[in-house]
């Protein structure tokens, strides 16, 4: 499965979401990539749009390597087998370096008004999984806010990867689970540019505007 861009990959994983359209509940997309989809998800399901900001930890030798993922509340999320073989110290100081980074993009994108998602439905959206730590951190950071039920929606996903989701999440909603993950999330699209923390606050404020003029109506 390919897709022509993020914008395209939200919008069919909205049409898989549609059977919770109008549930009470708030759509969380993982920046920076995974708000583009996240917009089109919470515009199709008449959701608010708000956003998890889980952090990844890298391998020292290999940064694009996940090791381990931190949510903004709670403990990290991590490879045992990887977090066993590094150094204890290197560890916790990247802890540090990821927290203090989820801090700065929370008070940069983060809402006066930021929805409650207590006793309602969080549905968690991003543009891919590979390790599925990131995710793995966020739905810990969901599940703290103390949802009625999580759901993971996502384009694509390792099979490995979808059956752990699945002991962790109440559901997951996938366009793909597949054996033969081509190895980056970018790989299963035509355009995959970087988004810029502009790019995110100016679709949150594009989802904060409908949301307003839909509670005029």
């Amino acid at each position: 499965m390919r897709f022509a861009d993020r914008r395209e990959a939200g919008c069919q994983l909205a049409e898989a979401l549609e059977r919770f359209r109008g549930q009470p509940g708030v759509v969380y997309a993982l920046p920076r990539g995974g708000v583009s989809l996240g917009l089109e998800v919470a515009r199709h399901l008449n959701m608010p749009l708000d956003v998890l900001i889980p952090r990844k930890i890298g391998h020292p030798m290999q940064p694009e390597y996940a090791i381990c993922a931190v949510p903004e509340q709670g403990e990290r999320v991590c490879n045992a087998r990887e977090e066993a073989a590094v150094d204890p110290n290197w560890l916790a100081d990247a802890e540090t370096r990821e927290r203090v980074e989820a801090s700065r993009r929370r008070a940069l994108y983060g809402r006066a008004d930021a929805p409650t998602v207590e006793g309602k439905l969080a549905i968690i959206v991003d543009d891919g999984i590979a390790t599925g730590l990131t995710m793995r951190a966020a739905i810990r950071d969901a599940d703290a806010r103390d949802p009625a039920r999580v759901v993971v929606a996502i384009p694509v996903v390792p099979a490995s990867t979808a059956a752990q989701l699945e002991t962790e999440a109440d559901e997951l909603v996938a366009l793909e689970i597949t054996d033969q993950y081509l190895g980056a999330v970018g790989a299963y699209y035509d355009s995959f540019p970087q988004v810029s923390d502009h790019e995110v606050i100016a679709m949150l404020e594009q989802a904060t505007d409908r949301e307003a003029r839909h509670e005029r109506r």
